[in-house]
């Protein structure tokens, strides 16, 4: 999808993009917990959530963490972030700018450099990752960490047969990605965590009509019925159980010599 095409994307989907992306009451707690404790998060750390979208993920790391410094939520989508609330709740503040944005321009955010950061599924978004990649890189504190939370290249989603191979064909490989933040001059290693979910067929089908996915925006109306009519028959349980299974490629800048 082209950056237009993606920002388009979230701000129709905005007003309903938290019931979409909580698939169910563990779901948050998990990954932003995940996501705190690969960063090796501490209260004292500044920090920022990249392409935060309505900050589902940063406000319960901020619940967990209690930061002493708010939490950056950077995202290009103004009404993406208008779902953090007016003003942001304690511990949070919204940001309206792309990761490419703050990777040629620090100036933007409020603090001169960073201790932490992530990209939770959004990587694929960056339409030169390995550039913009090294300028987020490049904010990071000695000792700074970056995270990039992604799918793998395939996917057990209960998805239309076309639109699972639609994603193998445009997914980046998260080997990719470590290379790109080794030759940005971080220490990176590439790991992965499962998470079961269970959700209600019927629910799920109403998330795949309303595009929860962006890769779902590059089929039609049309073709997106057909896939549900495939998925139909395919999944005829009420409750469907598939793994969520993410690559997280983290990345450490060395801390300077004494």
């Amino acid at each position: 999808m082209e950056r237009g095409d993606v920002r388009g994307h979230y701000e129709e989907l905005a007003a309903e993009y938290d019931e979409h992306w909580v698939y169910g009451p563990d779901y948050i707690p998990w990954m932003s917990g995940r996501i705190a404790e690969t960063l090796r998060l501490t209260p004292t750390d500044r920090i920022a959530d990249v392409g935060a979208g309505t900050g589902l993920f940063a406000r319960e790391v901020a619940r967990q963490l209690r930061p002493h410094r708010p939490i950056l939520c950077i995202d290009p989508s103004e009404a993406m972030l208008r779902g953090l609330g007016t003003p942001p709740p304690a511990g949070l503040t919204s940001v309206v700018a792309s990761a490419e944005d703050i990777a040629e321009d620090r100036a933007q955010l409020p603090y001169e450099r960073l201790d932490a950061m992530w990209l939770k599924e959004s990587v694929h978004h960056l339409t030169d990752p390995e550039h913009t990649l090294q300028g987020l890189a490049d904010l990071l504190a000695p000792g700074g960490r970056l995270l990039v939370v992604m799918l793998p290249t395939s996917i057990r989603y209960p998805l239309f047969e076309a639109a699972l191979t639609r994603f193998e064909e445009l997914q980046p490989d998260p080997a990719h990605i470590v290379e790109h933040l080794r030759a940005a001059g971080l220490e990176a290693r590439l790991t992965h965590v499962e998470h079961e979910l269970r959700i209600d067929r019927d629910r799920y089908f109403g998330m795949v009509r309303a595009r929860y996915m962006s890769l779902l925006s590059t089929f039609s109306d049309n073709e997106i019925e057909k896939g549900v009519e495939e998925m139909r028959a395919a999944h005829p349980d009420p409750v469907l159980v598939f793994p969520d299974r993410f690559a997280f490629v983290l990345g450490q800048r060395r801390e300077e010599s004494a």
